[in-house]
């Protein structure tokens, strides 16, 4: 495989103004995760501490081997949701190695608002317990909540993919031989206490950690009994009385080494299915990414520039270089990962369906992992490609990429519009991880389209009643429409909705994508079945 080449001026007036644009937004990304990462206020972490408890993000540092990656999920979730509140909904999940084991790590954080579960919460917990189904991973869960925000019910208790299902994927996941562990350590009412319950096994800290069905309080306003904590829920009558718990601490230390010894214990470490090349570093820099991408959203984004500052040795062998060429395919290897690329450089075209398509194929049969690099303004529209058939050939796109049985990743780098978004991997097809870098932003169409086309629609409504409008006006009513889909397009409000898996610095890109693919390199190979193609 050749290595591609730059063609681009580091030097010029265009790359210094895009990477002084992007370094603007790269501060504010971590600005967000810096508020996210410090949790509640300064009286309320205190307070813990002089309980003689660690911080969550503490304790996950404490679990996990020295110098383990600690991939993040949901860093920004319910970011500006709830009232005093910061990022992150109450909750720190992620994949950290313990014993040189991957596993998920869901940490409840008790310094913000008690470690009470939001409507976020739950939906944060779910996909982090669903990405552990997928990969195989153990799930330890560090169980300090104050239950639910009642305010939030709607959210919380009722439907698919809330509280209830918290517990499903338990159990299910648990009957398929992914370990489930607790470490109860703190008070943990009702849902809270089913979590550790369902759990294979449970570690609890005396005279800090309990768990019940219903608080004192609770017990006493439904029978009027008076009752301590302790005697209650406490950890001495779990360990000598219920039965409920497995292992009794003394602090939050000696829970975490308990925890390291049961991961110790959980069989063989599962073996990478694919051989392993050894890593190379791109010709050039990721850091020229901040340069190379766009600071103006209408003008696009070289592809080929950016591909060859991620992949190793800036190689990539394309496929089908000359047909359908608004779709970039070809195969790299990240940090000696072999992946299949799929990369817009343009409007979808028919051509560029099937070309996917084709590509898709080629990769399912190899299993090799497929990387959706999603920059797309949609499919084309129009009279010429309606009469091509692009919908039957953006449907077979679709159904390639749904089939796929190769695990998959979605990287959306600058706009992801329409059926282009979801043809490109969208969360509704179920990636193993859908990322996003600060330029990113996705929706059913751009700001300027759905202005445009609101403005039609209201115009037409004017004209029937026999008014006009004028310039002013109309420009006026755009520009609250505009507005409004750039807010719902932004990367931030894909992560505080949990769209998104994670927001992350371009210069983070490969190390982030080569730790999925080794998770994903550690569970059994899978045959796709694709559905039916319309010729």
């Amino acid at each position: 495989m050749l290595p591609l080449r730059s063609v681009i001026s580091t030097q010029s007036d265009e790359f210094r103004i895009n990477r002084e644009n992007y370094l603007i937004r790269i501060r504010d990304l971590h600005a967000r995760r810096a508020a996210a990462n410090e949790g509640g206020s300064e009286k309320a972490r205190q307070l813990h501490r002089s309980r003689g408890q660690m911080l969550p993000r503490e304790r996950i540092f404490a679990l996990t081997d020295p110098g383990s990656p600690f991939l993040e999920f949901g860093h920004l979730a319910g970011e500006g949701m709830y009232e005093g509140t910061p990022p992150g909904a109450t909750m720190v999940t992620g994949v950290g190695l313990v014993h040189g084991r991957a596993c998920m790590i869901i940490a409840n954080d008790p310094t913000v608002k008690g470690g009470t579960m939001f409507g976020m919460t739950t939906r944060k917990h779910v996909r982090a317990q669903l990405f552990a189904w997928q990969h195989r991973l153990p799930c330890i869960t560090m169980v300090q909540s104050g239950g639910a925000f009642l305010p939030d019910l709607a959210n919380i208790f009722p439907d698919e993919g809330q509280g209830g299902s918290i517990m499903y994927n338990q159990v299910k996941m648990s009957a398929a031989g992914i370990p489930q562990i607790a470490i109860v350590h703190g008070p943990s009412t009702a849902g809270g206490a089913y979590i550790p319950a369902l759990c294979d096994e449970v570690v609890i800290i005396r005279n800090q950690g309990a768990m019940f069905l219903g608080s004192p309080q609770l017990v006493f306003s439904a029978t009027g009994e008076v009752i301590d904590i302790e005697p209650l829920g406490g950890a001495e009558m779990h360990s000598r009385v219920s039965g409920v718990s497995d292992h009794i601490a003394e602090n939050d230390s000696h829970a975490l080494a308990i925890t390291r010894n049961i991961v110790a214990n959980l069989g063989e470490l599962p073996e990478l299915r694919w051989k392993l090349a050894a890593p190379e570093e791109p010709l050039y820099s990721p850091e020229e990414i901040y340069g190379v991408v766009s600071s103006d959203p209408r003008f696009p984004t070289d592809n080929r520039e950016v591909l060859m500052r991620l992949v190793d040795g800036s190689r990539f062998q394309e496929f089908k270089e000359l047909y359908g060429d608004t779709l970039i395919c070809g195969f790299a290897r990240i940090k000696g990962y072999e992946i299949g690329i799929l990369a817009n450089t343009g409007v979808l075209f028919g051509e560029s369906a099937v070309k996917g398509v084709h590509f898709i194929e080629l990769c399912c049969k190899r299993d090799i992992p497929l990387l959706f690099m999603a920059d797309v303004a949609g499919f084309m529209v129009g009279k010429a490609v309606e009469q091509t058939g692009i919908a039957k050939h953006g449907a077979k796109m679709i159904t390639a990429m749904c089939s796929a049985d190769v695990p998959k990743y979605t990287l959306i780098t600058g706009g992801s519009y329409g059926a282009g978004y979801l043809a490109m991997c969208g969360r509704a097809m179920k990636p193993n991880a859908l990322i996003m870098w600060p330029t990113a932003r996705a929706a059913i169409m751009g700001p300027d389209q759905a202005a445009n086309t609101l403005a039609m629609v209201r115009e037409d409504i004017l004209q029937r009643e026999g008014r006009t409008w004028t310039d002013a006006e109309r420009d006026a009513y755009k520009e609250p429409v505009r507005k409004s889909f750039e807010e719902f397009a932004n990367a931030y409000n894909f992560a505080r909705h949990e769209w998104c898996d994670m927001v992350i610095d371009p210069v983070e890109t490969r190390d982030t994508l080569a730790m999925l693919l080794d998770l994903a390199g550690r569970t059994p190979a899978k045959e796709t079945r694709f559905g039916v193609f319309r010729m």
